[in-house]
């Protein structure tokens, strides 16, 4: 072996309670982890939100019992687990929505940079969250 030769990598497994949360990630990967939890999200509440369409177009009857879970609550919760249910639900739709359009763009563009991978986090993130406060406002009467 020639001495010019340079070691070899050394590779080790990592302890995921010990080396991830000191691991620093940036923006563009924080913003396609939280799509993913918000596709998980989305699958795992898809019965709630069958049920909450069902409620609210089979009759006048049904409708009342989807206004009262909003109020009276549902299943032996508050009206305001509910809403905070329908919140989680409406960013869900939101970020999954506004980051798979951003994926898409990346595909299409090959915007594949580290600066758009950053500016386009920024941006869904930002629309993601504001268009979920403006629709909580709704959603908890403040407007």
């Amino acid at each position: 072996m020639s001495e010019a030769t340079k070691p070899r990598p050394e590779f080790r497994n990592i302890n995921a309670l010990r080396d991830l949360p000191s691991y620093r990630w940036p923006l563009a990967a924080l913003v396609s982890g939280a799509h993913r939890f918000s596709g998980v999200l989305m699958f795992v509440l898809l019965p709630f939100v069958i049920w909450l369409f069902d409620k609210s177009v089979s009759s006048e009857i049904s409708f009342g019992q989807f206004t009262a879970a909003f109020s009276a609550g549902l299943w032996g919760l508050p009206g305001a687990i509910i809403k905070l249910l329908v919140l989680a639900l409406i960013w869900a739709y939101l970020h999954h929505l506004i980051a798979g359009v951003r994926h898409l763009y990346m595909d299409a563009t090959h915007s594949v940079t580290k600066e758009f991978g950053r500016s386009s986090a920024i941006v869904t993130l930002a629309l993601s969250l504001g268009l979920t406060v403006v629709l909580g406002a709704k959603l908890f009467g403040l407007y």
